[in-house]
């Protein structure tokens, strides 16, 4: 993972597809949320807790069941990255991460280069389209040792605090939360073309 990579300061890293095999998220994170959602709804429907992530969605949805499964799987299906969508795939997944029927398999090299880098006194700070509840589940479950890689980072960053990741406007924001950090010293880590680009178009380093 960007071992060639040491003159930087700050390591932004990407999850799906560059901490993680896409198939984590595609092919267990995903279903369990989509398989786990009709015994919520008809278990919480109406509990205060589950009502902040209903009324996030749009209003012909929040008062009907059905409407609202019906909703929640066809945005899964398409991969919709909103964030009413991704606060409550995170919800959802607390229960799994926290019973052990979900842990994140990191790539072998993965927890290895962050404790480099942490050790070395610089930066990590993550960004993905996940929302940051479940960027923190995810990094919290890991099949690493020890299996919590919280306290290696130091910020998180998703589509509310910062917005999408293929607009330059979005790593304009992240960059402006660390003023004292030069574009040059960011090194972003992504698999996705367009998010590299879009990063290095305001002079950070990249590797894709």
């Amino acid at each position: 993972m960007a071992r060639g990579f040491t003159d930087f300061d700050v390591l932004l890293l990407d999850i799906e597809g560059t901490v993680c095999p896409i198939s984590f998220v595609k092919d267990v994170l995903f279903p369990y949320a989509v398989n786990a959602l009709p015994k919520l709804l008809e278990e919480k429907w109406d509990d205060a807790e589950l009502a902040q992530y209903r009324n996030a969605f749009p209003e012909e949805y929040r008062d009907d069941r059905a409407a609202f499964e019906a909703h929640f799987r066809d945005l899964v299906a398409r991969d919709v990255k909103v964030s009413y969508l991704k606060a409550l795939q995170g919800y959802i997944w607390k229960a799994g991460y926290a019973s052990g029927e979900i842990k994140a398999p990191l790539f072998p090299d993965v927890a290895p280069f962050m404790k480099e880098v942490h050790a070395s006194g610089r930066k990590i700070m993550i960004y993905s389209s996940g929302s940051v509840p479940a960027q923190k589940l995810l990094f919290g479950h890991t099949n690493a040792q020890p299996s919590d890689l919280q306290p290696l980072i130091l910020d998180w960053f998703d589509t509310v605090n910062a917005g999408l990741k293929v607009n330059v406007a979005s790593y304009e924001a992240i960059l402006a939360s660390y003023p004292e950090v030069a574009p040059g010293r960011w090194l972003f880590l992504s698999d996705n073309l367009q998010e590299v680009e879009a990063a290095r178009g305001l002079g950070c380093r990249v590797c894709l």
